[in-house]
């Protein structure tokens, strides 16, 4: 089991669940974060830390948002690691509340 980075990230990109990750999971896009699945460990300390509730258990990833567990496996491999917290997007409090972000992902 992995924890999943869903569409609540997409364009504002709060890296607050990156320094208390114990194994580097997460990975890094242009407006977007992910976690690779063969790094996660399960323990879910990322989970509280994100102010936009985008990461759940992969079991629990709502049944919209499903596509989101492969999508972070596939860009897991292609992203590089960030492992320390950066500032937010600019616009993120714009786009903190938007659903409906799938388009705006940026690769």
């Amino acid at each position: 089991m992995t924890f999943v980075v869903t569409e609540a990230c997409i364009r504002c990109k709060y890296t607050d669940c990156v320094d208390v990750c114990p194994v580097d999971a997460f990975r890094e896009g242009p407006n977007f974060l992910v976690i690779d699945p063969d790094e996660c460990i399960d323990c879910a300390v990322c989970v509280p830390e994100c102010p936009v509730s985008a990461i759940y258990a992969e079991e629990d990833v709502p049944a919209d948002q499903q596509d989101y567990t492969p999508l972070n496996a596939d860009l897991a491999r292609v992203w590089k690691p960030i492992t320390r917290t950066k500032e937010a997007l600019p616009d993120a409090e714009a786009w903190r509340e938007v659903t409906d972000k799938r388009a705006e992902l940026e690769r």
